[in-house]
């Protein structure tokens, strides 16, 4: 049974024909039109037709960043898209004719590491995204787990700094803030404004661009910078103490490390561990789960939402 996925990001849509072994076999991207309902519809419509052509599709998954309904309809909100409170399920199937299923991007992903990357074999994972922002998913005994409104898991949001920094959410203090790329990128700023010796290197990289970016501070990091491997550290640390304080939660077996930053690989998930260990509620007492990185990378998102539409299709 062949499924289409789409996974909506904010500045590109990725789509993908998708078989029940989480195999790609036509895989299509183009640019985000962010800031128009209509044509962001149209594009994701245009898509899932290519993908599907000459094929028989049973049904359509559609990732997004936001909060979606429980009963994967609705889109509530999307920090990085025009929607609020969208009936995407609805529109879409309306011009496609296939049941259609719409996730969070970071659910999406998450699945696909649990049934076909990182966390296969295992029955409780735990994933983060550490991108632009924080993201979460959590399987349960091979549930993924949406809560009472759809909308859990997002442990970016949860509260890591009493009155800390200010959210896009409208809160402060989040994970989100601490354990981002975002955050990496302003400590990063940060280091430069303030011209000590250990910001010597991110300094003249930031010279020969308009802006210092995600690009040069992982520049400096590869090369092996001592103030840039010392952000990474602390953007780890407290990625760390947050699993530390999930785990007394959730119990999972692994966690799984994924998004751009988890390119950094070891540099980034050493100090996760080093983290969670020295912050694990009774430690030496207790088994202690597994951080890996992920597997799937980029296709995610895209095999999380069509695997995720082909289970709905099946009744599960």
């Amino acid at each position: 049974m062949k499924t289409v996925g789409i996974d909506i990001g904010g500045t590109k849509i990725a789509g993908a024909l998708v078989n029940e072994a989480g195999e790609i076999l036509r895989d299509l991207k183009v640019p985000t039109p962010a800031n128009d309902p209509v044509a962001l519809q149209a594009a994701v419509v245009k898509m899932v037709e290519e993908l599907s052509s000459g094929e028989q599709v049973s049904a359509v998954g559609v990732a997004a960043a936001g909060f979606i309904d429980a009963n994967q309809s609705v889109v509530y909100y999307s920090p990085n898209l025009s929607w609020r409170n969208e009936p995407l399920k609805e529109k879409l199937e309306a011009e496609l004719g296939l049941p259609v299923v719409i996730e969070n991007d970071a659910n999406a992903a998450g699945w696909a590491e649990y049934r076909f990357g990182a966390g296969a074999g295992y029955h409780h994972m735990m994933m983060l995204t550490i991108g632009t922002g924080v993201g979460g998913a959590i399987v349960a005994n091979g549930e993924l787990f949406r809560g009472g409104f759809g909308i859990g898991a997002e442990l970016g949001h949860m509260n890591f700094v009493p009155k800390g920094k200010l959210c896009g959410c409208g809160q402060y203090g989040c994970l989100e803030q601490y354990g981002s790329g975002t955050a990496l990128l302003n400590s990063a700023k940060e280091l430069v404004a303030s011209g000590s010796e250990e910001a010597k290197r991110l300094k003249e990289l930031s010279a020969s661009v308009p802006e210092l970016t995600g690009n040069e501070v992982y520049k400096a990091i590869q090369e092996g910078d001592p103030g840039a491997l010392r952000l990474l550290t602390d953007l780890g640390s407290n990625l760390g103490l947050a699993v530390a304080s999930l785990v007394a939660v959730l119990d999972p077996e692994i966690v799984v490390i994924g998004g751009g930053v988890s390119a950094a690989g070891e540099l980034l998930l050493e100090p996760i561990r080093s983290a969670y260990l020295e912050h694990l509620p009774a430690r030496g007492f207790r088994p202690e789960l597994k951080i890996v990185g992920a597997q799937l990378h980029n296709d995610a998102g895209v095999v999380g939402a069509a695997d995720l539409a082909r289970l709905h299709s099946n009744g599960r």
